[in-house]
Order: structure tokens, then C-alpha cells, then sequence
């Protein structure tokens, strides 16, 4: 059930979220905004994938 809510919030995060790769994000300019994001879109990813 865990992996579920995960795939959603992935789903969610996709629609929602900027996608900083896309873009070409350099991450030591990135602000911590943009960090907080890259890291939280990484966790619900990997987490989704488990």
C-alpha cells in the first residue's frame, strides 16, 4: 500500500512540480527552494521505484 502512495505522489509531483533537469538546473546556483524541491521529487521517486 506504502508503494502506492508513493507512485501518486509521484504522479502528483510530475504534474505539478518543475521538472529542474529540464532545464538544466546547475545545483550549486540553485536556491534552497529549488534544492528542497530537486531533493523531495528524488525521494518520492526512489521511494515509488522500491
Amino acid at each position: 500500500m506504502q508503494k502506492q502512495v508513493f507512485k501518486i505522489l509521484a504522479r502528483v509531483n510530475k504534474a505539478l512540480l518543475p521538472s529542474f533537469t529540464k532545464h538544466q538546473l546547475d545545483l550549486s546556483k540553485a536556491t534552497k527552494t529549488q534544492l528542497f524541491i530537486f531533493g523531495w521529487r528524488l525521494y518520492v521517486t526512489k521511494r515509488a521505484l522500491d
